[in-house]
């Protein structure tokens, strides 16, 4: 499995509520919007994830990191990734993402990465969990 991760930031001039509220009705849709079916070819899972600062507990230093949504993808192989990549890049669709993301975003520019993951057994008796995702209707 290959999990892809994008961290980004919003526009000043946004809220958080106004940027999530663009990004889970409009731009999390768009691929959709514009046809694409399924939306994003061979991904496992979309995910995004608001970004709450909080104090440290060391410190008690409130600390922004400099992104409001961290944003995650799962996909079967790194074919997989590329392929929807390769998508993603169409030049019949790519002006149109990039004027949606800078109706939400700070800059198109945002750094985007492939993580390797591993687990820490985390179980009552010191043994790995598992956690299954099942599609829902």
């Amino acid at each position: 499995m290959i999990k892809q991760i994008v961290f980004l930031r919003k526009r000043d001039d946004l809220s958080m509520d106004q940027f999530m509220d663009y990004y889970e009705n409009q731009h999390s849709r768009l691929s959709q919007k514009m046809g694409a079916k399924p939306a994003l070819p061979n991904a496992q899972r979309y995910v995004r994830r608001y970004v709450t600062p909080q104090p440290n507990p060391l410190t008690g230093e409130v600390i922004h990191p400099g992104y409001d949504c961290i944003m995650e993808i799962w996909w079967n192989s790194l074919a997989d990734y590329q392929a929807a990549m390769n998508g993603l890049s169409d030049p019949a669709m790519l002006d149109v993402r990039k004027a949606d993301e800078l109706q939400l975003f700070a800059s198109n520019s945002n750094p985007v990465c492939l993580v390797e993951e591993h687990d820490s057994p985390m179980g009552p008796n010191g043994e790995m969990m598992q956690v299954q995702l099942v599609p829902q209707d």
